[in-house]
């Protein structure tokens, strides 16, 4: 089948080695320079992966020369580049090309995509691997557009700004700002933090490994594999605090306090980020510098409302008025709207942001009743609390490449899951949500931060694994080009 692919970041590189190896012809388009997704974006100072990289890389693909257990990012980057480059991948991607639109035609049972610029591309099927954390947010505050200084996302870090020996503003205390603050207020003159939320840590440490220590991984035989079963297997303990064994999730609250409690010297400052939400219902972050970076002289935590923002400063609502020459915002990524601002058309011209008016949601987090042969990797309801999401769409790509097997033969057919099974799928996993951890706060989680859990699979990744270890054909209508249902698949 001829297949097209939007995004070249972990997922688009899972699903096209999977279709590789199935003998499928695809396209892997990419609207940046280069391959990675949120490793290629996100180059800020500090930038890491806070899940070791011996389970944060694909079981195809297996290093054993990691500088240090969580890889910084340029280390990730040059992993998933040279992966793409030795499984034969990088001619079958188009970089440099945004699609615009995809749009179902009922008649020839094909997809044609429509990119920037207007050239369009036909697919029997399309694979949707745009990531959740890929549209960086940014708050609606007064007069935002008015400041006279650099300001730039995180998620678009504008290396030729040079912060040292600046004022800044740092707005937002999400997982990225906590690696990059302790960075910047080693070069910065001052650091203003704008806390809305503060979060819940645990130590990370990351030191180089020793040199045994890399000998022995890359010699010892079964010892990398023992690595990741073993955290796969501390991460599942996590979850199984999360969600069934409320002692351990005490457990773990009490290990982030104490750790918390020891890093907070300073009183003041250990009242204004100290969380007041549920451990849990917020993604917990790793690290080991980012409170003492806090405690320095040159640093303010803020967590009074920003009034307004001005040519040349930070106004919050007790009126106090503070001077910056730049603004960092911090304040992470629209998650629960996925596929935006590309326009998907399904059955009956039927937009999928429509379809998702209450919230994102799809079959096991990846097919989407009137979206026939569109899949989704790193969908709806596949995010995790704790774990590596490289478990995640390692499973998902195996099911795709399920699913089109069914359409494999010499006749032209296209599947559409059953409306019945994805609203029993996605209501099932609503119900383990209800009255979770992650329904407990406002987070990125939810739709609109408060509605309904949109990110979170509210299991082990094992159980994930196991359920979309196969497409089942009854879950499908096969569909003829005259648009009539056929019989069950």
């Amino acid at each position: 089948m001829k297949v097209a692919v939007v995004g070249a970041g972990v997922s688009g590189i899972e699903a096209a080695h999977r279709l590789k190896q199935a003998g499928h012809d695809f396209t892997v388009f990419e609207r940046s320079a280069d391959v990675g997704g949120v490793w290629h974006d996100n180059t800020y100072p500090g930038a890491a992966c806070d899940v070791p990289s011996y389970l944060y890389s694909f079981s195809w693909a297996q290093r054993r020369d990691w500088s240090r257990p969580c890889s910084p990012q340029e280390e990730i980057q040059r992993y998933l580049r040279a992966v793409v480059e030795d499984d034969g991948l990088l001619p079958r991607f188009r970089f440099g090309c945004e699609v615009e639109e995809a749009r179902w035609d009922e008649r020839t049972l094909t997809w044609t995509l429509t990119l920037a610029g207007g050239e369009r591309h036909t697919a029997d099927a399309l694979v949707l691997a745009c990531g959740q954390l890929n549209r960086p947010a940014y708050p609606e505050l007064d007069g935002a557009d008015s400041f006279a200084g650099p300001a730039f996302h995180s998620a678009r870090w504008d290396h030729d700004v040079d912060l040292t020996g600046r004022r800044v503003a740092v707005i937002g205390t999400g997982a990225s700002a906590i690696q990059f603050v302790p960075v910047l207020v080693e070069r910065a003159a001052r650091v203003d933090l704008y806390q809305r939320s503060a979060p819940y840590l645990l130590p990370r440490r990351n030191p180089v490994y020793p040199r045994a220590v890399r000998a022995a991984i890359a010699r010892v035989p079964g010892l990398q594999t023992l690595r990741r079963y073993g955290m796969w297997g501390v991460m599942e303990t996590f979850i199984l605090g999360y969600t069934k064994v409320k002692p351990l999730k005490a457990a773990f609250q009490l290990w982030s306090a104490a750790f918390m409690r020891m890093q907070l010297r300073d009183r003041e400052v250990r009242r204004k980020v100290w969380p007041r939400h549920a451990f849990g219902c917020k993604r917990i972050l790793f690290s080991s510098s980012y409170l003492p970076a806090l405690q320095r002289p040159n640093v303010e935590v803020v967590v009074d409302r920003i009034a307004r923002i001005e040519p040349d400063a930070v106004v919050t609502a007790d009126g106090r008025r503070r001077e910056v020459d730049a603004i960092v915002w911090g304040t992470g990524f629209h998650a629960a709207e996925p596929v935006v601002p590309m326009r998907v058309h399904g059955r009956g011209g039927v937009e999928l942001q429509e379809a998702w008016s209450d919230g994102a949601r799809a079959h096991l987090g990846i097919t989407v009743a009137g979206f026939p042969n569109l899949f989704l990797m790193y969908g709806p309801n596949t995010n995790l609390g704790v774990g590596s999401i490289i478990v995640m769409v390692e499973a998902q790509a195996g099911y795709v490449v399920s699913a089109l097997s069914q359409l494999r033969g010499g006749e032209r057919r296209a599947l559409d899951v059953r409306a019945e099974v994805e609203r029993s799928s996605t209501d099932a996993v609503q119900q383990r949500l209800d009255g979770s951890v992650w329904t407990e706060c406002q987070s990125w989680y939810r739709k609109d931060g408060d509605g309904r859990v949109v990110g979170n699979w509210p299991g082990f990744m094992l159980e994930y694994v196991r359920a979309v270890e196969h497409a089942d054909p009854a879950d499908f209508e096969l569909l003829a080009p005259a648009e009539e249902p056929l019989a069950t698949a």
